[in-house]
């Protein structure tokens, strides 16, 4: 059961998931939807330009049915003649041009938005699987496509029969008429049709697009064990990440140690804590704490002490309080200034009757430890 959940698609595609299938050019797309806005801009084009196509070809009409006697009798000026007819048609086809491209790059757009991939034009094995290949052509997605190609035809074929049954009349009175009349008059005509035709296929677009976007979500599921190890590689293995944490701590600590030589004191509760501090009044305003640590750490703090002749002096209230209250590089509170103070004058006193100045000092008494301090 275990394993049967592991290998089910289940879960939603992670970020990371889904961008990297946008670098591979996977993103949802609606061909019906692209069609539809396309024959539906083509349409709408050509009703809104009719009367400059139109124009154009009665230009082009009037100049092909109407030729000179020296463009007759002259070959040359009969392909100069055929040259000026198809700049005429490309200038009366240039604006309807012109809108498709733009609306066909515009409505890539819609859904999936821009994605540009060369991993997309690589050649990959898969695509040229025969096994591959079978699969694609008779599987659920070429099911859904086989049964969108017979409802666009459906659509179109009754939709169009409709409309050409209803335009059919006039487009047969158009003989009788004036050529520029009946050219301007059948491209009202053939526009209109055109668009009624296109928007049937809106209906199918309508219905692709929120498919694609279904479809394009399922494919990028992943599995519970997937979304594991992509934790795992995003967030580093547990194992790593504690592996990183133990020698942070193992610098952090060796750094605290060879700061502690420059200890003016280390402070301790006998057995369970210690903390060194330093005061340089030209430096900083109060005594910082050096190092401090609790239980194994507290007695090689003293051990270092020892080596390197730093005074200890035992005051538990005073070590647990600082220990608990202040960072390592940071000043002691200022609620222990008095305490300190006090521990600091002993220290520097009984350094100078160490040197043969002075008489030895008395050690203090309870340091004045206030109750927010006292742990």
């Amino acid at each position: 059961m275990a394993e049967n959940d592991a290998g089910e698609r289940s879960e939603q595609a992670t970020p990371k998931r889904q961008s990297e299938a946008r670098d591979k050019g996977q993103v949802a797309r609606s061909r019906e939807l692209t069609t539809a806005l396309l024959l539906m801009t083509a349409s709408g084009s050509l009703y809104s330009f009719s009367g400059f196509m139109g124009e154009g070809f009665a230009n082009m009409a009037s100049h092909a049915w109407s030729p000179t006697r020296k463009n007759l009798f002259e070959p040359s000026q009969m392909l100069s003649a055929l040259g000026h007819l198809f700049a005429e048609v490309g200038v009366a086809m240039l604006p309807f041009f012109l809108m498709l491209f733009a609306l066909g790059a515009l409505s890539q757009l819609l859904i999936g938005g821009l994605s540009l991939s060369n991993k997309a034009l690589a050649p990959q094995a898969k695509r040229m699987s025969p096994g591959k290949g079978f699969k694609r052509m008779f599987g659920m997605h070429a099911l859904v496509e086989l049964v969108k190609a017979l409802a666009k035809v459906l659509v179109v074929f009754v939709v169009g029969f409709l409309v050409v049954s209803q335009v059919f009349p006039e487009l047969l009175a158009l003989g009788s008429g004036e050529v520029r009349t009946g050219i301007g008059r059948a491209m009202d005509l053939v526009a209109r049709s055109f668009f009624l035709i296109s928007l049937s296929l809106l209906v199918i677009a309508l219905i692709d697009v929120p498919y694609q976007i279904w479809n394009h979500a399922k494919q990028l599921k992943m599995t519970k064990q997937e979304v594991k190890d992509e934790f795992k590689e995003t967030e580093g293995k547990p194992e790593v990440k504690s592996k990183v944490r133990q020698v942070q701590r193992e610098l952090a600590q060796q750094r605290m140690m060879e700061a502690i030589p420059d200890a003016d004191v280390v402070v301790t509760n006998p057995e369970h804590y210690s903390v060194a501090i330093k005061y340089d009044a030209i430096h900083s305003s109060a005594p910082i704490v050096l190092a401090k640590g609790a239980d194994v750490i507290a007695m090689q703090i003293r051990k270092v002490a020892i080596a390197n002749d730093v005074p200890i002096m035992a005051a538990p209230p005073l070590a647990r309080a600082i220990y608990h209250t202040t960072e390592i590089n940071q000043e002691v509170p200022q609620g222990l200034y008095l305490a300190v103070a006090q521990v600091l004058a002993y220290i520097f006193q009984l350094n100078s009757f160490k040197a043969g100045k002075g008489e030895r000092p008395p050690a203090p008494g309870d340091l004045p430890i206030p109750d927010d301090y006292k742990y």
